[in-house]
Parts: structure tokens; sequence; C-alpha cells
């Protein structure tokens, strides 16, 4: 997946930007985003603070890791049941 341009904080700017009264064309336009891409920010930022979209990062990435975990795990368990098997 492709790394936004933008950060949270400059994303959450741009949002409260809008909710500040500027039309959304106007808005996409001056920041070189499509109005798709706006309205998929505001579904996921919308209404959150600097702090809270900080956190909310922090906590996609460690269960990002906590999956990576579990599949590894996974794999793990069913090559040992594989080769418990073949030793039956």
């Amino acid at each position: 997946m492709r790394a936004s341009r933008f950060t949270e904080e400059q994303i959450i700017g741009i949002l409260k930007k809008s909710d500040a009264g500027m039309k959304t064309a106007d808005l996409c336009r001056e920041q070189g985003i499509s109005e798709a891409t706006f309205y998929k920010w505001k579904a996921k930022y919308g209404g959150l603070e600097v702090s809270e979209a900080r956190r909310l990062k922090r906590l996609e990435e460690e269960n990002a890791k906590l999956k990576r975990i579990v599949a590894d795990l996974t794999v793990d368990n069913v090559v040992l049941k594989d080769l418990l098997g073949k030793n039956s």
C-alpha cells in the first residue's frame, strides 16, 4: 500500500478547514486531492484530534504486528501437526 504524502496532522487540518465552512471542491483543488480521498479521510479521521489520530495509528501498527505473530504461530502449528502425523 502506498504511503500518503500527508501526515495525520495535515489530514486533520484539511478536515478542520472543511468544518470551518470551506467548500469541499475548493479544498480538494487547493490541496491537490480527489473528492474521493477527502471523503475517505473524513470517514477515517472525521472528528478526531491530532493526539487521537496518533493513538489510532499506534493501535493499527500494533494490530498488524499481532496479526503477523498469529500467522507465524499458525504456520508453525500446522508444520508440527504434519510432522507428528507422518511419524505415527
